[in-house]
């Protein structure tokens, strides 16, 4: 393939069509949230297999989602559970849970996945470390990413997965701002009890973002 940004989209079509493609399930709850006027931000399925195979590289039975939107990357987590996993996504608009709520179950993946309303800092404030889980998915406020990570931090196991979205879009780290993004990004790469990885991840139309994968080492 030409090494060339113009063939950005081939490249995230050809990935997509091996390793990616949607079934009827994923496309339907993508769909059902464009329908519902959902903003069309959700991960692509070349991200969402991504996060599959992720959860299942670690064998995660118990995931944290921050931000579930309608549900297409609970959906991508939720396939990699065993029958007896469990997924929690934590949102705070009350429309957005119910779309989700409604197209997980459609999907056949409501036992595998609880979505609880409300600001994620303070969901995330009444759980306890007793029941640590396998891997978080933080993708909500970008401002809160920083607080999010210091919240997740003791409820992940060690070895255990912190996996970012949006972590190298442009807007976010290419000004050189201090954004919610930027903070988050440097907090990672300085704390010595992770260790990190920025991979990037095609955003259709020719973009590019990224995924920062930490693991919880210490």
């Amino acid at each position: 393939m030409p090494d060339d940004a113009r063939f950005l989209p081939q490249y995230d079509s050809y990935i997509e069509t091996l390793f990616a493609g949607e079934d009827a399930a994923l496309r339907e709850i993508r769909e059902r949230a464009l329908v519902a006027g959902l903003p069309e931000i959700n991960v692509s399925p070349s991200e969402g297999r991504l996060l599959e195979l992720l959860a299942r590289a670690v064998g995660a039975r118990r995931v944290l989602e921050i931000g579930t939107l309608g549900g297409y990357s609970a959906a991508w987590l939720a396939r990699a559970l065993p029958a007896d996993g469990k997924l929690v996504s934590l949102e705070i608009d009350a429309h957005h849970a119910e779309v989700a709520r409604e197209s997980l179950r459609r999907a056949g993946l409501s036992a595998l996945v609880e979505v609880r309303l409300g600001p994620a800092a303070e969901s995330l404030a009444r759980m306890g470390a007793d029941e640590p889980f396998d891997l978080v998915f933080i993708d909500a406020d970008k401002d809160g990413y920083e607080g999010y990570l210091k919240q997740v931090l003791p409820l992940v196991r060690p070895g255990g997965l912190i996996l970012a979205d949006n972590a190298l879009g442009a807007k976010h780290v290419a000004s050189g701002a201090k954004t919610g993004i930027a903070r988050y990004n440097a907090a990672v790469a300085g704390n010595p009890g992770l260790c990190s990885m920025m991979i990037p991840v095609f955003r259709g139309e020719g973009s590019v973002d990224g995924l920062l994968v930490s693991v919880k080492t210490g």
